[in-house]
């Protein structure tokens, strides 16, 4: 006999989704703003202000500032890992597989710059804020598996395997970056044009 759901659970469960829905509509929208202001600066009546949405809108979908800057930064992580993964499945061989991620990572380095940056302004909050540091250390672990899976198919193309952890080959091309975004926003050319030399260098060192 097929058991019937209960009416009123599966009413939750609608509402439940559809309030989900709207965060991360609204996380989307306003995860520009929350970029170009930075954590520091930000809160959630100046949010209001810089988009199309009320503070109470804002205040009803998010307790403070800080729900709606971990969302955000997650809904565009889950972005960033789909573009990689795009890079890992689409490559013939090593040399496509590192000169298309290459040009993805940098690429993101100009077009969402503003972005890179409220990530690693959060994660040096969690160093003094205890209340958030579980949200950042869950992220970095899904930036941890996304440059793991682009390190292992390379080494898996070239028949090899990485001479290094996940977890060493995370910080060093997160190293690279990082370096990287600063000299993007003090306008170096021949340092962004270094990095991808770093990068090139760190794959090298990455696999025997």
């Amino acid at each position: 006999m097929t058991q019937v759901a209960d009416p009123r659970a599966r009413i939750e469960e609608r509402a439940r989704n559809k309030f989900e829905s709207k965060r991360t509509e609204l996380a989307q929208a306003t995860l520009h703003t929350l970029a170009e202001l930075g954590y520091a600066r930000t809160s959630l009546r100046e949010i209001a202000q810089n988009s199309e949405y009320s503070h109470g809108v804002l205040h009803y979908y998010f307790t403070d500032k800080l729900d709606l800057i971990t969302h955000a930064v997650r809904q565009y992580e889950a972005i960033c890992v789909s573009r990689y993964d795009e890079v890992v499945v689409g490559a013939a061989d090593a040399e496509q597989l590192l000169t298309d991620f290459s040009d993805t990572y940098f690429g993101t380095l100009v077009s969402d710059a503003r972005i890179h940056r409220l990530w690693y302004d959060l994660r040096n909050q969690a160093l003094f804020d205890e209340t958030f540091r579980d949200d950042v250390l869950e992220i970095e672990e899904r930036r941890e598996e996304m440059i793991w899976r682009v390190v292992s198919r390379y080494c898996e193309l070239r028949d090899t395997a990485p001479t290094v952890d996940r977890a060493s080959a995370y910080v060093l091309l997160d190293g690279i970056f990082q370096r990287a975004l600063l000299h993007q926003f003090a306008g170096n050319d021949d340092q962004i044009a270094y990095a991808r030399t770093q990068l090139a260098n760190a794959f090298v060192v990455m696999t025997p």
